[in-house]
């Protein structure tokens, strides 16, 4: 009689008893080893799986196979803070774009200026170098002395005197003031001097001499804008000097300059003269809007 109550072996068309497993048994080889379970558990070698599970491997018969949870809409970024000109409201943004453009026609003119003024002549800059020279002439006056073939090989010093109606109605005139002097006097062991020291009477000086015949007569409007300049540069550093005195007014400036040559290296065969050389220009009335707000 076998396990199942004298019931022959299964394979033979008996039919199993009610509530056997209907899987027939071989006697004579041992069960393979289940696999792995899903769930981390593993079934006993010698015996079957769970009644509930049909496979190995596979769930339980009331469960089915379950993925991951289903994960929740993903976390939006965090909104990023407006930075700049973006967080501004739309009134200051229209205001900050209409200051750029501004300042984007200012740069656009100031280049185109300065490309007229250096170019070779052109039938642009014939047309328009009145404007153009106003536009530069003085403070944007360009100069390639430095990259010449034949750099300025001179020393120059620029002197001004004044005639001073005292408060008591005198007249007598000054000494002279070495306006370049005082320049160097103050670059001298200053790391960083000021652009109108270095540079301030110097190129005055410079647009006097290139718009100037030899004889001091002005060439065009060019030559008396450059009076007007030197002049206010002069009346500004005398009355700074305290030159006028209390009570007394200056009436009239005069400048000369004073010019000696460079002397050449040691290893050169050049010879140049060192004795000066002056060039004296005439009295120059003062007028009334040579002064700071045109009074004096």
């Amino acid at each position: 009689m076998d396990a199942y109550g004298g019931n022959e072996a299964y394979g033979g068309g008996a039919s199993a008893p009610p509530g056997s497993d209907d899987r027939p048994v071989d006697r004579e080889r041992p069960p393979v080893p289940q696999a792995p379970r899903t769930d981390g558990t593993q079934t006993p070698a010698g015996g079957t799986a769970d009644a509930g599970v049909t496979d190995a491997g596979t769930a339980d018969a009331g469960m089915t196979d379950a993925g991951p949870a289903d994960a929740g809409p993903a976390d939006a970024p965090p909104a990023l803070a407006r930075t700049g000109v973006a967080a501004l409201s739309p009134r200051y943004q229209v205001g900050a774009a209409l200051a750029l453009a501004v300042v984007a026609v200012a740069v656009c003119v100031q280049i185109g200026m300065v490309f007229l003024h250096v170019a070779p002549a052109n039938t642009v800059s014939r047309k328009h170098g009145t404007a153009v020279d106003e536009w530069i002439y003085p403070e944007f006056e360009q100069n390639w002395k430095l990259f010449a073939p034949n750099p300025l090989q001179q020393n120059i010093a620029v002197e001004a005197r004044a005639e001073i109606r005292t408060a008591g109605g005198e007249l007598r005139t000054t000494g002279w003031y070495g306006l370049s002097a005082q320049d160097g006097r103050a670059i001298e062991h200053n790391p960083l001097p000021s652009h109108t020291q270095q540079n301030e009477l110097r190129r005055a000086w410079d647009f006097f001499t290139a718009s100037h015949t030899a004889d001091n007569r002005p060439v065009g409007l060019r030559g008396t804008l450059a009076e007007t300049y030197l002049r206010r540069i002069a009346l500004l550093r005398l009355e700074r000097s305290g030159a006028a005195g209390a009570g007394g007014t200056i009436e009239r400036v005069q400048f000369r300059s004073r010019t000696t040559a460079v002397a050449p290296p040691r290893w050169s065969s050049e010879k140049v003269s060192q004795e000066p050389a002056f060039r004296v220009l005439p009295w120059w009335t003062v007028a009334q809007d040579d002064t700071p707000g045109g009074a004096r």
